[in-house]
């Protein structure tokens, strides 16, 4: 035994097939003696004839579809719902945008369905007439007399300069009228208490401006107490019971990265020179420093200003996409690859569009040190990039 039902078609109003779990298409099948909850099942799992637990294969059930006129012969319950959700997706009027997203109808047919069923049907129109007077009937009940609106419009101002006064006593209480002076006071502290003071400055319209202050002391003490203990645990773990040894051992430990910075410093000296007199002279410029006395020696020769050395382009990004006499240039110039690689991209592109390129066009465009610039236009001239104007 059989009936004809209707059902939702969005499958998320529905639970899935009883028996394959999948979601329910259209059309499917409804247990009339199972439930609640109702028992559904797809057409699949109907025709084998699934069972479970007290649904038995001979229970009546009902075919659930909304492939059925409702208002019109020529139009089934499916339709009729995707056309009133297209109307409210698309807005009233906008028949082409309806008909493209059914994709069943044309424009005409949405547009004359709708009107005829939806908006000139008596029976949709009287439910209109009665909504529109009931929202009348509750506007005119709710309306606000001209007096009591001027009084809440007074309120809301009333409000705003409250609110703008709170924040002048707070600005006023905690000192923030002179930032500078504010702003100086917070570099008194390390740069964790400073991090600090800048994430709880929003609290302080919470508390008075000594109870804020107070709060920012606090963690200032609990951070010098913090690091005190944490040096006190590095004496413990270096053996060290008593101060004396302590002060040594930091005498020590200071004289030790002082001699690492040297380290560090004379080897990336020693990287980018490559004058060995040169190199010299600076140790020995900086043994004069290191022993309190006056450079006795000058790093400039007898002849008058020494030249730089040139530029070590060991892993200097785009030195791989220079030929030989163009690093030589570099190293001369003292010009990094990449710098290099864009200066003669744009004057490349200048001599192109102006059929030659002179002096003074190159130093306008790439706007460095006029030597440089006068090195890099004879270079790409002697080497036929580029062409004199």
């Amino acid at each position: 035994m059989d009936r004809l039902g209707s059902f939702s078609s969005d499958p998320s109003d529905k639970p899935p097939c009883r028996g394959c779990s999948s979601y329910l298409m259209e059309p499917y099948i409804k247990c009339a003696e199972c439930g609640p909850p109702p028992f559904f099942l797809c057409l699949q799992c109907f025709t084998r004839g699934f069972e479970y637990k007290k649904h038995q294969s001979d229970h009546t059930y009902e075919i659930m579809t909304s492939d059925f006129p409702v208002l019109d012969p020529s139009w089934t319950a499916q339709e009729e719902m995707a056309l009133l959700e297209a109307v409210m997706d698309c807005g009233f009027g906008n028949w082409q945008d309806v008909a493209n997203q059914m994709c069943t109808k044309t424009k005409e047919e949405c547009e004359k369905h709708y009107m005829k069923h939806f908006i000139n049907n008596p029976l949709f129109a009287s439910t209109l007439l009665n909504l529109k007077q009931a929202e009348e009937a509750k506007t005119a009940d709710t309306a606000i007399p001209f007096l009591s609106l001027k009084m809440a419009v007074v309120d809301i101002y009333h409000s705003r300069l409250k609110e703008r006064q709170r924040r002048k006593k707070i600005i006023r209480d905690h000192g923030l009228i002179n930032l500078r002076k504010f702003q100086l006071m917070e570099r008194r502290y390390p740069k964790e208490v400073q991090d600090l003071y800048e994430t709880m400055r929003r609290f302080a319209r919470i508390v008075g401006p000594v109870e804020h202050d107070k709060f920012i002391e606090s963690h200032a003490l609990e951070f010098e107490l913090r690091r005190e203990i944490k040096r006190l645990q590095e004496y413990r773990t270096a053996g060290i019971t008593n101060f004396c040894s302590a002060r040594t051992y930091d005498h020590l430990k200071k004289t030790r990265e002082e001699e690492r910075l040297k380290r560090t410093m004379l080897s990336e000296v020693l990287q980018y020179i490559q004058d060995s007199s040169a190199c010299q002279q600076w140790l020995r410029r900086q043994a004069d420093i290191d022993s309190g006395l006056s450079p006795s020696i000058s790093m400039a020769s007898n002849s008058g200003r020494r030249s730089a050395p040139p530029l070590n382009l060991t892993g200097l990004p785009g030195t791989e996409k220079l030929n030989e006499k163009e690093k030589e240039l570099c190293q001369m110039v003292r010009l990094v690859p990449g710098a290099y690689l864009e200066y003669k991209s744009a004057l490349l592109n200048e001599c192109n569009k102006q059929g030659g390129l002179r002096l003074a066009q190159a130093r306008a465009l790439i706007k460095i040190d006029v030597n440089k610039t006068r090195k890099i236009y004879d270079f790409l001239i002697r080497e036929g990039h580029i062409t004199k104007a």
